[in-house]
Formats: structure tokens, sequence, C-alpha cells
């Protein structure tokens, strides 16, 4: 499954991600060295996740993360 993060919010990106893995958020944040009830508070909203964790927990369960610049008329074409 591929989505564009642009469209949503980092707390429903590390919720997509845990779905993808068909673990809850015990067994996930156990995969990530986090609680249960820290992946709920990310989930929810209430707490974030620092960008080098993110990065650790993609890696850990197998999701690309590419970053792609727009390209829009005002750039260079070379």
């Amino acid at each position: 499954m591929k989505i564009n993060a642009n469209n949503y919010e980092a707390k429903d990106i590390v919720k997509f991600i845990r779905e993808w893995t068909e673990l809850n958020q015990r067994d996930f944040g156990k995969t990530i060295n986090r609680s249960r009830d820290s992946i709920n508070n990310i989930e929810n909203g209430r707490n974030r996740m620092y960008l080098n964790d993110f990065l650790e927990m993609c890696k850990t369960h197998n999701v690309n993360v590419i970053i792609e610049k727009q390209k829009n008329k005002k750039d260079n074409p070379f």
C-alpha cells in the first residue's frame, strides 16, 4: 500500500503503519521499545514521535520513507 503523507496527520501515519503490521498497540509498542499507552497517545495525538524514532519504526517494519520535491513552474528545468 502507498500513501501520500502530505494528506494525513502524523498520528494517522503511525496508526497506518501499526495496522499494516497487524499488531495491537501493545505488541507494536514492544517492537519499537514503547508501551501500549505511548502508542495509544501517539495515535490519538496526545504525544508526538521524534523523527529519528519514526524513521527507526519504519525501518523495523519495512516501510519506505521517500522524500520527493514537487516540481513547479518556477523550478529551473535543468
